[in-house]
């Protein structure tokens, strides 16, 4: 079963290209969704221990979580050591399930695959990208983004440059969606040619 890691920096159209290899058949695990769901559970005491009164209603509180860690970012490595564990023990279960399965290949959606060292646990890479003119007017006109905070999550990144030269395969998103799909479909099509990875 190839694993293969998706990744791309922020506005770069990471989410809507997993969904087309959703589309296509291949099983996405998603890290955002994963994260998403343990800020609704299993997390929540972990995150309030580390940054009280980031939680409320039985949920991490975002909003709140984010202002603690603008004004304390040494924070960050705290919150990874709370999550990223986490997350990793949900995209085992998600292998396991998919093994099981039958699947020839699966997508591992992950953000920040090079910065936490989760390419070393992935076949192939897949980088999404696109011009950063584009970039930065999909990221401004989000609700609540300021240029301040894009540049804050920017600097946390690996750069764009970096990431495509680290890549097996990148998706340019910047033209139209059908052009994105067409490359999708491609990368499949190239991956299921090739001798299978073995496990």
């Amino acid at each position: 079963m190839i694993r293969i890691g998706l990744t791309g920096s922020i506005g770069m159209g990471k989410s809507t290209s997993a969904k087309l290899f959703a589309e296509a058949g291949i099983p996405v695990n998603d890290s955002d969704a994963v994260v998403h769901d343990l800020y609704n559970g299993e997390a929540v005491p972990l995150v309030e221990a580390a940054f009280p009164g980031s939680t409320g209603d039985g949920k991490v509180d975002r909003q709140k979580l984010s202002l603690k860690l603008a004004d304390d970012p040494s924070g960050f490595k705290r919150l990874e050591a709370i999550v990223h564990p986490l997350v990793h023990k949900r995209e085992r279960q998600f292998l396991e399930r998919q093994r099981q399965a039958g699947a020839d290949m699966v997508v591992l959606d992950i953000p920040l695959l090079f910065e936490t060292g989760a390419d070393k646990r992935v076949d192939k890479i897949v980088v999404v990208s696109c011009d950063p003119q584009i970039q930065i007017e999909r990221v401004l006109a989000r609700p609540g983004m300021t240029e301040e905070k894009f540049n804050m999550i920017l600097s946390r990144q690996t750069p764009d440059a970096e990431k495509r030269a680290r890549a097996d395969y990148v998706i340019d998103t910047g033209r139209s969606i059908d052009a994105a799909r067409a490359q999708v479909t491609e990368i499949i099509a190239d991956l299921r040619r090739k001798p299978q990875i073995e496990e």
